[in-house]
């Protein structure tokens, strides 16, 4: 089967062309008994499920913990404008059952506002009967549940269609590992592997008088065995919404890839400070579930998550990447930026290499996302597009095998 991938990468486009067999997977996920009624709902496709396991997924990427639907009433009506910023139109369609332009239209009509009323109630009144919320209107960790598996099934859509590979077997050279041998040099490698000593060598057996282009020699690099990922994801107030959304569902196809090929995949939430660490696992449905209830708040302390990725990361001679994804340069600290390289080379003293996924980076913060993947031994992403940050991850993680 072949494909193509059109990734952003350092604003331009970038065609990947790819050709790779398929293979038919067999079995199943493993889940929990307690599980079972809410998979087969979310599996039979019953809408008013998956509906409400949207609105709590996207309640997560929002940032709300709750629902109180008295407030909720309130805000809508004293300042629809702040109501659709706070909550985002998702929310808003299921919650009250309306389009958000609708509502907006007709939010000064008491008969229609008393309507919103009734059917906010209704909607947070079922939600609390069927154990997604509790009394309070907290979300539960059945609701939680659900939200991962409507999660979870929406992105299958993606990842089935496109094939999943068997066991990686890491026999390829690639750029992330030891030096193994040389090779001429050819477009595509890059110019930091260029072995001089060598490249001297063979221009001096050759009678040339300079180093010219066709002395080069670059080294070939050695995959390490199984890899390990750690998938470090920007939680910082700016991440909020569609943004934070579109990095989590990337996540989960990283986890569903990786796994399969045996492979494994850890997490780290960080904003001020490292809000969640999941170490690297075959267990995808724990990632699935620290994915899905990931908020977005404060500010952005990227020294403290790759510190904490080495950390993470096993001793043994083994592939380890970190992928973070951020909107930001990083904000905590004395010197963020300068801290923020310290800790990078740490990293990569240590093995591991770090590729950068920015979205909508200014200028500052492009050289920044740069030079920590330059440190890192990795790859760099400028993003402007969300939609692309999926392919661009599964991207990055297959430039490893």
């Amino acid at each position: 089967m072949t494909g193509k991938t059109v990734v952003a990468r350092d604003d331009k486009k970038v065609d990947l062309e790819e050709t790779e067999e398929t293979e038919e997977l067999q079995g199943r996920l493993d889940r929990n008994p307690a599980d079972d009624k809410l998979m087969h709902s979310v599996m039979e496709n019953d809408a008013e499920e998956i509906d409400k396991g949207k609105m709590l997924e996207s309640a997560f990427n929002q940032g709300i913990g709750s629902f109180m639907p008295d407030a909720m009433f309130e805000q809508l009506v004293n300042n629809f404008s702040v109501a659709k910023n706070l909550y985002g139109e998702k929310i808003l369609r299921e919650a009250f059952g309306y389009d958000p332009n609708y509502i907006e239209k007709n939010l000064q009509i008491p008969e229609f506002q008393r309507e919103l009323k009734r059917r906010v109630k209704d909607k947070m009144a079922s939600m609390r009967k069927e154990g997604l919320l509790d009394k309070e209107g907290d979300i539960t960790d059945k609701g939680l549940e659900l939200a991962s598996l409507v999660s979870y099934i929406t992105e299958l859509d993606n990842i089935l269609p496109k094939g999943v590979r068997g066991e990686r077997v890491h026999k390829k050279h690639f750029i992330y590992g030891d030096n193994d041998e040389t090779k001429p040099y050819s477009k595509g490698d890059r110019y930091r592997d260029i072995e001089m000593k060598k490249s001297i060598k063979t221009a001096i057996r050759r009678g040339h008088d300079k180093l010219e282009f066709i002395d080069l020699k670059v080294n070939e690099k050695q995959a390490k065995g199984q890899c390990y990922l750690v998938y470090a994801i920007d939680s910082s107030g700016s991440m909020r919404g569609d943004k934070i959304g579109t990095c989590k569902r990337a996540g989960i196809s990283l986890a569903f890839n990786a796994i399969q090929n045996r492979d494994k995949v850890g997490m780290i939430v960080f904003g001020d400070e490292v809000k969640e660490v999941v170490e690297p696992t075959d267990d995808f449905m724990s990632l699935l579930r620290a994915l899905v209830q990931i908020k977005a708040s404060k500010e952005t302390n990227m020294v403290d998550t790759v510190q904490r990725s080495i950390e993470v990361f096993p001793k043994g001679n083994v592939t380890k990447h970190l992928i973070l994804l951020t909107d930001a340069i990083p904000t905590v600290g004395k010197n963020p930026e300068y801290e923020t390289l310290e800790a990078c080379g740490q990293a990569a003293s240590n093995g591991i290499t770090i590729s950068v996924v920015g979205i909508n980076l200014d200028e500052k913060g492009k050289k920044l996302a740069r030079q920590m993947a330059d440190i890192g031994q990795g790859r760099v992403y400028l993003v402007r597009d969300l939609q692309e940050i999926n392919k661009i991850v599964l991207e990055d993680y297959h430039h490893l095998s």
